[in-house]
């Protein structure tokens, strides 16, 4: 059996952290000014993410592209993104605490939002405090 794929390369190796290389890539494409970009693999959890990015504007039309391998999406591009990243490790916070994460990630007060896993699904920071939840903070965007 051989390690070469159809284009010549190497077997590929498997994203260690999905949201890292989907904020990586973004951010890449971003400073360099493309209008659109390719973000392999696809999974539901940065279909979310992107969903949350595309409601706050800082991405425009995204679909999801069945490879018949780990799937991909092409997102559409807006340059509005300064930075992106992941926060590790993913810090538990309380409905009440998110002043105190924006001061840390944010580069100022209602300027970006922190992404948050909470028990209703993943979200903004601005929509689970409207909803009063709490959850467990996974990334930031501004």
């Amino acid at each position: 059996m051989s390690n070469i794929s159809e284009g010549g390369r190497g077997t590929e190796m498997p994203a260690l952290s999905i949201l890292s290389n989907l904020f990586t890539t973004l951010y890449n494409n971003e400073t360099r000014r493309k209008k659109e970009c390719i973000v392999v693999p696809a999974s539901r959890f940065a279909s979310d993410v992107l969903r949350i990015m595309q409601k706050y504007r800082y991405i425009g039309e995204f679909e999801q592209i069945d490879d018949a391998r780990t799937g991909k999406f092409r997102i559409q591009l807006l340059a509005k993104i300064n930075k992106c990243g992941v926060i590790t490790p993913r810090f538990s916070v309380k409905r009440d605490e998110y002043l105190n994460w924006e001061r840390q990630y944010l580069p100022a007060y209602s300027m970006g939002i922190l992404v948050v896993s909470t028990s209703e699904g993943i979200m903004s920071h601005h929509d689970a405090q409207e909803k009063g939840l709490g959850g467990v903070l996974i990334g930031y965007v501004f």
